[in-house]
């Protein structure tokens, strides 16, 4: 039987559109089933409760469980590993963090490449670190610090909680713009590196606005600056690295990451969703007390973010010559 051109033109354009029409039509319906958040940090961690707020917010938008699977290990690469090998339909995100961007060029034989293996979803929040002095450092400003350190070469420590931390290389930026020398002491975790800077055996630290702001607080140790280009809302009085060194910028941050070919209808309603819970003043409010301030924006605009800092830390990591324990 023949088909009048004009019928099989039209039969034929509305084949070609199934596709497109089902994937919509998907991710209408998305999701059906729980769906898994992997993050690669221990429970009770800065990222862990930035998954299970947003996996909360989703999962009563949404009407499926948003559950947080804990995988620690490896500064992370054991999670994203999980993340990107997972089926591209949805049902795996990954809580993508600022470890993600530096560990690209802090180890040599990932069995990934984090840039081209992720499907950006969205930013979630940006945390600032705090450059802090033990209160016997008689400098009260970053140029009073600067100066000296340099009057002192080699005499002043520099805390972090571990090499290649964000703490290590925040530091190690500062170092690199200023040209101070300051001898590198990293400990296993924050809890010994804040009993040396709190007991002076160590001077100055970068660690977390969370982590410090009670004992900045409490004046067991001095705040010279955040290290955000925008001022912190914890310590609203405390002047920008970026205001005395153009150009510095380090910070925590955390987002939402999907296997690459995720289908982008699934991406962006994720992406629209995940903004739409950033609006929220009570979800806004929550965040807040993690220390920091929320990371709105495209899928594109989280996908820059993730290729700078991957650029940014690749630099300082070579410049430094840091290798991952």
């Amino acid at each position: 039987m023949k088909l009048p051109r004009r019928n099989f033109l039209r039969l034929a354009a509305g084949a070609a559109a199934l596709p497109a029409v089902s994937r919509f039509a998907w991710a209408q319906t998305y999701p059906t089933r729980p769906v898994r958040i992997i993050v690669g940090f221990a429970p009770a961690g800065a990222g862990d409760i930035v998954a299970r707020l947003i996996g909360q917010w989703l999962s009563e938008r949404l009407g499926q469980p948003f559950v947080v699977e804990n995988r620690p290990g490896a500064n992370g690469n054991i999670a994203a590993q999980a993340g990107v090998r997972a089926p591209a339909d949805g049902y795996t995100l990954l809580m993508v963090s600022s470890a993600n961007a530096a560990n690209a060029a802090l180890y040599d034989k990932l069995s990934f490449n984090f840039l081209r293996d992720i499907a950006p979803v969205a930013g979630i929040i940006r945390t600032p670190y705090v450059m802090a002095v033990n209160p016997t450092v008689p400098a009260e400003t970053i140029p009073e610090f600067i100066a000296y350190a340099k009057a002192n070469p080699g005499k002043i420590s520099m805390a972090s909680v571990g090499v290649g931390s964000g703490t290590h290389l925040a530091g190690e930026w500062f170092k690199m713009m200023t040209g101070v020398n300051l001898v590198h002491v990293p400990y296993r975790g924050g809890g010994p590196a804040f009993n040396d800077l709190l007991g002076g055996q160590v001077q100055v630290m970068f660690p977390t606005t969370v982590g410090s702001i009670g004992y900045i607080k409490a004046g067991r140790l001095r705040a010279l600056a955040v290290t955000t280009a925008m001022r912190s809302e914890t310590l609203p009085d405390l002047p920008t690295m970026d205001s005395l060194l153009p150009g510095y910028e380090a910070s925590v941050w955390y987002g939402i990451g999907a296997p690459k070919n995720t289908p982008a209808e699934i991406v962006a309603k994720l992406n629209t969703e995940v903004n739409a819970a950033l609006a929220d003043p009570k979800l806004k409010a929550r965040l807040a007390d993690v220390g920091g301030t929320v990371l709105a924006g495209s899928s594109a605009d989280f996908g820059k973010l993730i290729t700078d800092e991957t650029e940014k830390w690749a630099k300082v990591i070579r410049a430094a010559n840091i290798k991952a324990e």
